[in-house]
């Protein structure tokens, strides 16, 4: 059997009913009155005015009892082997990961969801199934906030953010390999900020900081520009062009 994933500073590990819960400490209480006879996700789904929101699967935005705004969702699988392996995940599950990755860019100040925690739950050897609670941010994807930023002003608003998030992943030396527009959250606060979501799909490669960022800056235009997005209203050249120069190698 291998070693359980080590716990970051802050945060506890116990057991409720077989599952396997890791939560920070401020919020372990909650979760654990939460999980008192449901899964996480079920006692989430159950919440007087939960919201749904729409992903992979239904994740629900709700608040714990100690009144902190969370959304929690069922981890599962996407690609083509989705309807297969639907949400059986080899021990320990993507969770573990996530949580630690998380805590890495929140400490090297990058804007993401916290992990609030984290549950395991037992399947047919070697398998699991996972939910995750993580803070909500309020606010919107970049493409519903873009749609919505009609005049200069606003969307220059927008682009400084996306840079500026851009420049801090560049800092942690933070590669994204799925940095698409929807992983790109525009927080409804001011000044305008920006935060990346999907972060189990983080990696920190042994590159240098401009050769992640270029990346990081190519695979977001990719996808800003490309047909399947389908943005209301596209992105000017000189709007490219400052989202390009975060990924300068010689900056």
């Amino acid at each position: 059997m291998s070693a359980a994933p080590a716990i970051p500073t802050g945060y506890q590990r116990f057991e409720i009913r077989g599952a396997e819960v890791v939560a920070h400490r401020d919020h372990a209480a909650a979760i654990r009155s939460a999980m008192d006879a449901l899964t996480l996700h079920e006692w989430a789904s159950r919440q007087p005015g939960a919201q749904p929101m729409r992903g992979r699967a239904i994740a629900y935005g709700t608040t714990l009892a100690d009144r902190t705004a969370v959304v929690v969702r069922h981890s599962q699988h996407g690609g083509l082997f989705a309807p297969l392996t639907r949400d059986l995940f080899v021990r320990p599950t993507r969770a573990p990961r996530e949580l630690d990755i998380s805590v890495r860019l929140t400490s090297a100040g990058v804007r993401t969801p916290r992990v609030v925690a984290y549950a395991v739950y037992p399947a047919v050897a070697p398998f699991a199934r996972a939910d995750v609670a993580t803070q909500r941010l309020y606010g919107s994807a970049f493409p519903e906030a873009w749609a919505r930023a009609e005049s200069e002003d606003a969307q220059r608003t927008i682009i400084a953010a996306v840079v500026e998030l851009l420049h801090s992943l560049r800092a942690a030396k933070a590669l994204h390999a799925d940095l698409n527009a929807r992983n790109i959250f525009i927080l409804d606060q001011q000044p305008t900020a920006a935060a990346v979501l999907d972060v189990d799909r983080v990696e920190f490669p042994s590159m240098s900081a401009g050769v992640i960022a270029e990346y990081n800056a190519l695979r977001l235009i990719r996808s800003l520009t490309g047909e399947r997005l389908g943005l209301q209203r596209t992105l000017s050249a000189a709007q490219i062009r400052a989202i390009e120069a975060t990924g300068d190698l010689a900056a």
